[in-house]
C-alpha cells in the first residue's frame, strides 16, 4: 500500500540520547552491521536498500552485464529483481546524497533526479510505503526504528510516470528507452500471435474432427 502521509516529525536528540539508542542499536543487530558515535556528535551506520526499478538504467558500457541496449559509450539495461545494496552512511547524509550515493556504486549515468527513495513499514498488519523528501536522515531513521528490516526498510524507485523529469534525460537515453519498448512491444505481440495461433489449430482440430463423415 502506497501512502504520502504527513511527514513523521523529526525529534532532536541529545548526544546523550543517541548515545542511549546506539547503544540499545548495537545490541539487537545481528548482522554486525553496527553504528559508531563520533566524538563530534555525528554517528556513523549502515543502511540497506533494496533496488526496485521497473526502467532501464544507463551506465558505462564497460560494466554493464545482462540484457541490454546499446549507444555509444553507454549501455541501458534492467537491474536483477530483488537486487539489495547496503551503504555505509553518516547521520548527516540526506536522502538526495544517499541516491547518489547508490548511483555512483552501481555506475549509473542516470541524473538522480529521476529516482526517489522510500521508506517501508509495518503498521497495524498492513505495510506502508511512503516517499521521504530528499532533506530526510536515513540513517536517523534506520536508528530509531530499530535493525530489524521488516520494520522498516529503504527502497529505491523511479518516480511515478506522472512526475518524471523528461528533460533530465539525455538523447542516447531515451533513444535506448524507445529500442528497448520497440523490442517489448514486439515480443509481446509475438507471444499473442503464438498464441491465437495454437487456440486456431485446436479449433480447427476440433471441427475436422466434428465434421469427419462416418
Amino acid at each position: 500500500k502506497d501512502v504520502q502521509k504527513d511527514r513523521e516529525p523529526h525529534v532532536y536528540l541529545t548526544k546523550e540520547e543517541v548515545k542511549e539508542k546506539i547503544q540499545s542499536y548495537n545490541s539487537s543487530v545481528t548482522d554486525k552491521l553496527k553504528m559508531t558515535l563520533n566524538p563530534n556528535g555525528i554517528y556513523t551506520g549502515f543502511i540497506k536498500v533494496q533496488m526496485e526499478l521497473c526502467r532501464p538504467i544507463t551506465v558505462q558500457s564497460s560494466q554493464s552485464q545482462g540484457r541490454c541496449a546499446h549507444s555509444n559509450n553507454e549501455t541501458a539495461f534492467y537491474l536483477p529483481e530483488g537486487c539489495v545494496n547496503t551503504l555505509h552512511i553518516s547521520s548527516t547524509n540526506t536522502v538526495r546524497e544517499v541516491i547518489e550515493a547508490l548511483l555512483k556504486k552501481f555506475f549509473v549515468a542516470d541524473n538522480p533526479a529521476k529516482f526517489a527513495l522510500y521508506k517501508r513499514c509495518h503498521k497495524e498488519d498492513q505495510v506502508y510505503t511512503c516517499k521521504l523528501s530528499d532533506r530526510e536522515h536515513p540513517l536517523y531513521l534506520r536508528l530509531v526504528a530499530g535493525p530489524r528490516t521488516e520494520m522498516l526498510s529503504f527502497v529505491l524507485r523511479e518516480h511515478e510516470t506522472g512526475e518524471v523529469m523528461w528533460e533530465a534525460f539525455s538523447i542516447p537515453e531515451l533513444q535506448n528507452f524507445l529500442r528497448i519498448l520497440d523490442k517489448e512491444e514486439n515480443d509481446q505481440l509475438q507471444i499473442l500471435k503464438n498464441r491465437y495461433a495454437a487456440y486456431r489449430g485446436k479449433l480447427e482440430e476440433a471441427l475436422r474432427g466434428v465434421l469427419k463423415p462416418g
